[in-house]
């Protein structure tokens, strides 16, 4: 089953196989994809060897429908010994544990599926535990996204010790997923030996310590790691400490390129040993801080570090630090000596009539370009403001427009619904007095 076709046939076989009717998501879905294989041949483009299959329940122009765990059931059995679907979608549905066991048994079976999403659905543990186990001969799976499920300890752990055995995972997703501090000193320990996964998210653990104990396993886990290029931290209630920590061990890594500190607690004394990593030149592109309180001095620092050594930072999220005017200006400053940071996320701060005009000038001279900051400029009266505009770090990973020109490639277009035709008729009667007035 390498093409459309067949896989509309399987999918037909597995409804009648399971006495169910047709999900009409997923033969919509399936249906468009055909239509969109006739317009290829039609246009003499190449053959599509592999489809997303997309069946996220936050489209409103293509369902109001979400998947549940029957369409699971109906996926596995479709798609177990599918050639053509690589990567499947299923966010904001409602899939219990119930559902993941269809999934993992699917991962158990199909060697071809590269990429699942499943964030923000409705399972814990358990079928936490389902997919994690799915994965010990798994060789495909690259990606794996389960933001938002409550997978608490026992799933976490369960990923810790997939991450043991299986070398082929690339991306791991387990933000805002209830994680208590002892799995992620496991996750922690495990990464001290696998060099293989390049992303992990642990956004938003439920820590009931402020001793800092899980950042400085991760810290020291950086220091020997070789292989871990994006690492997701947000809300870990990270102070200087632990920053200190990360910049102790960050000396010694050259791999880690995206680092997330955002909404923690870290202030100037953090800052400025971060700011002694920036001046080494170390592997680090992209640097989020957003939402912690670095203030002027921290800004100040971070400033010095951008514009006298660093050359390889190359996107900086400062949002909502209590930064001042002198902290800004500082920055706006560096971006004349610096050339490699082309992104940059200012929107929060305290601006003032300096800051407007120095990052306006930047603006204009296309020094920040529109889609890689979050400012704008305007004028009124002769005077120069700045405005919020809605480009951020990451934008489309959680959610994605369905209209206009910044609709991603991967993103399904919505279809624009024509209003129906309002219109009144105008009658004129003869015995009207208003109209024998006129």
């Amino acid at each position: 089953m390498s093409d459309i076709i067949s896989t509309v046939l399987s999918f037909e076989a597995a409804c009648v196989e399971l006495s169910l009717e047709k999900p009409q998501y997923m033969a919509n879905m399936f249906e468009r994809e055909k239509e969109n294989n006739v317009l290829r041949q039609q246009s003499n483009e190449e053959f599509q060897e592999s489809m997303h299959l997309y069946l996220a329940g936050d489209h409103p122009q293509l369902t109001t429908a979400r998947i549940t765990d029957v369409e699971c059931a109906i996926l596995y059995k479709t798609l177990e010994y599918n050639q053509f679907v690589r990567s499947i979608d299923l966010r904001y549905n409602n899939i219990t544990d119930q559902g993941c066991n269809a999934l993992g048994k699917l991962l158990s079976t199909n060697k071809f599926i590269e990429e699942l999403n499943v964030m923000c659905n409705d399972f814990g543990a358990e079928g936490a535990a389902a997919l994690a186990k799915s994965l010990f001969n798994n060789t495909t799976l690259k990606v794996l996204r389960l933001n938002g499920n409550k997978i608490g300890n026992a799933g976490g752990m369960a990923f810790a010790q997939m991450l043991q055995i299986n070398t082929t995972l690339k991306s791991l997703d387990i933000g805002d997923a209830d994680l208590t501090i002892e799995c992620l000193i496991a996750l922690a320990t495990v990464l001290r030996e696998n060099n293989t996964l390049e992303a992990l998210n642990v956004n938003r653990p439920l820590l009931w310590t402020v001793q800092e104990e899980p950042t400085d396993h991760f810290t020291r886990m950086i220091k020997v790691n070789k292989g871990l290029k994006e690492l997701h931290m947000q809300k870990f209630n990270m102070r200087d400490f632990g920053a200190c920590r990360f910049a102790e061990n960050l000396m010694h890594n050259f791999t880690l390129t995206y680092l997330n500190l955002n909404c923690n607690r870290i202030t100037r004394d953090g800052m400025k040993e971060l700011a002694k990593v920036l001046k080494l030149n170390t592997g680090l592109k992209c640097l989020d801080l957003g939402y912690n309180r670095l203030e002027d001095d921290g800004a100040i620092s971070l400033a010095e570090a951008i514009g006298t050594y660093n050359t390889t930072l190359e996107c900086l999220n400062i949002v909502y630090n209590n930064i001042g005017p002198k902290g800004l200006c500082a920055i706006a400053e560096a971006l004349n000596f610096n050339s490699a940071l082309t992104s940059l996320y200012i929107w929060g701060n305290h601006f003032d009539d300096a800051v407007n005009m120095a990052f306006s000038t930047h603006l204009h001279s296309e020094r920040l370009q529109e889609q890689n900051c979050d400012i704008g400029s305007y004028v009124v009266d002769g005077k120069v403001y700045l405005n919020q505009t809605g480009f951020l770090i990451r934008r489309h990973y959680y959610y994605a427009p369905i209209f206009g020109d910044d609709v991603p490639e991967w993103q399904i277009r919505g279809e624009q619904v024509r209003r129906a035709d309002h219109t009144v008729p105008i009658v004129h009667h003869e015995n009207d007095p208003l109209v024998l007035k006129s």
